[in-house]
């Protein structure tokens, strides 16, 4: 932590997270995390889930992070920051009153893939909540498990093609990708009694921060979710990731929000003619089957249909 401490001040516009990781050019996950990073700060210890972003950024021996940072298995993230942090509980109860801030205020966040945190690590995150701990779980959400061939998670959206959800000519449902509906974090976050839930998108770098700080200021247990397109999982070229993160939001299909002791606080509004779903869709290789016939069309209807509600549900407007 010393040495994170000491980069930051002989370069002030040096960043937590080092260039030089193996991330794919254009990549959201690594945009969003460096911004995580710097907002949170170098007092801070992050546990990180297996994934893209632990891959990328970790290869023995080396590491991009400038902050103290561990990774362990894929599902247990929660659990490790949960151990951090009582291990701080402890350390900081033994110290002298009067100590410097510093020295007690460590913040542990824990963080992953929508892997990770909507599928294979979601028991130990909802111990997390149901504890209270005092720790900010944030998920960078690509939508699938990209980092072993962009397979369905809970968070790929309806009719995505990937490689367990395979698009085809079937004449029913069954070839037209995923059939599943994508699983709503935020109000299971919510449903645990969390003080501070928000999502947003990779495309406003300062409604991040914002969230970020607000997120760590609140009491108990905070979590941020973080839409992230993905060049390869999507397919995508290298310049359309800020461009589908901002259409995610602009569309409806993925809004961003806040909630503050249980209530929707904040809403980032949307323009009273806003972009069809057709924009964000149709220039992602993930959804091109949905652009050849009639059944296509009926999907692509029916993902509108499913932004409207969104606006409807969030008084976007």
């Amino acid at each position: 932590m010393d040495n994170a401490i000491a980069v930051k001040k002989s370069d002030p516009k040096a960043s937590l997270l080092s260039p030089g990781h193996r991330a794919c050019a254009g990549c959201g996950q690594l945009i969003a995390a460096r911004l995580v990073a710097d907002a949170l700060g170098p007092n801070t210890i992050i546990a990180n889930a297996t994934g893209c972003l632990e891959v990328v950024t970790t290869a023995y021996p080396e590491s991009s992070w400038g902050l103290p940072w561990i990774h362990s298995l894929f599902e247990n993230a929660p659990a490790i920051a949960s151990g951090i942090r009582a291990a701080l509980n402890y350390k900081e109860a033994k110290l002298p009153i009067g100590s410097l801030a510093s020295a007690r205020g460590t913040k542990v966040v824990a963080q992953g893939g929508d892997g990770a945190t909507f599928d294979i690590g979601f028991g130990l995150l909802s111990g997390l909540w149901e504890r209270g701990e005092n720790i900010l779980y944030v998920c960078y959400d690509n939508e699938g498990y990209m980092n072993t061939g962009a397979q369905a998670s809970a968070a790929t959206p309806w009719a995505a093609n990937t490689t367990t959800t395979p698009a085809g000519s079937s004449p029913n449902l069954e070839g037209i990708g995923s059939r599943f509906i994508k699983k709503d974090m935020l109000a299971i976050a919510l449903a645990h009694g969390l003080k501070y839930a928000a999502q947003t998108t990779v495309a406003y770098p300062l409604d991040i921060v914002k969230k970020v700080k607000k997120a760590m200021a609140a009491p108990g247990p905070s979590y941020l979710q973080i839409l992230v397109p993905c060049i390869p999982g999507w397919k995508i070229e290298t310049n359309q990731t800020i461009q589908l993160a901002k259409l995610a939001v602009l569309t409806g299909i993925y809004p961003a929000v806040e909630f503050v002791n249980g209530q929707l606080s904040d809403t980032m509004k949307l323009p009273a003619k806003r972009p069809p779903v057709e924009d964000y869709l149709k220039p992602q290789g993930r959804f091109k089957h949905l652009f050849k016939d009639q059944r296509g069309q009926e999907q692509i209807a029916y993902i509108q249909k499913l932004a409207d509600e969104n606006v409807k549900k969030y008084s976007l407007l």
